[in-house]
């Protein structure tokens, strides 16, 4: 059975649940998500490049873990189970801010998304899925975001914003 997404409207509140292909086709359904940010001492953040085979953005770098809740579970709890699928490891999470954001991701499919973004801590390794991560790294902000403008199609369309909202509240905005 294909997994399945939480509907949203504009204010997070659940309105339906659908397939999470079908959510994703042509203008999109909004459908709740979440978004991770691990760092490290360092001021690093984790990043992750998708697996080439992933239904969108096969090979493009992204933030450490990005999902969907499934029906009946909290954002916190899809929040530590992704992190824990894709990465292979769990770390303290807390919720940092929530957006709403629609951008076309290619072969007809379209991520209109009310995005729950969390930030954590860690200091050791990923363990990635292959399944569903090719490649990650540690990477300084400052650097991300250069890089990111530099090289936009290196990076999701979900993570250039959301770093973008990371570095803003980094500097106090």
């Amino acid at each position: 059975m294909e997994p399945q997404v939480i509907l949203v409207d504009s204010n997070d509140k659940q309105i339906g649940i659908e397939g999470k292909l079908k959510a994703h086709q042509g203008k999109g359904m909004l459908h709740r998500s979440i978004s991770i940010c691990v760092f490290n001492s360092k001021g690093e953040t984790m990043l992750q490049q998708r697996a080439d085979s992933k239904y969108h953005a096969g090979g493009q770098w992204s933030n450490t873990t990005c999902s969907h809740p499934y029906p009946g579970e909290t954002a916190d709890q899809a929040a530590h189970r992704r992190l824990k699928e894709e990465m292979g490891f769990d770390c303290e999470l807390k919720q940092a801010f929530e957006f709403e954001y629609e951008t076309p991701v290619g072969n007809g499919l379209t991520e209109h998304e009310y995005d729950h973004v969390f930030y954590g801590t860690y200091e050791g390794k990923a363990n990635p899925d292959p399944e569903e991560v090719k490649g990650w790294k540690w990477m300084d902000m400052k650097a991300l975001s250069s890089d990111m403008k530099k090289n936009p199609n290196a990076y999701t369309p979900w993570s250039r914003m959301i770093i973008e909202r990371v570095l803003k509240k980094q500097a106090g905005g």
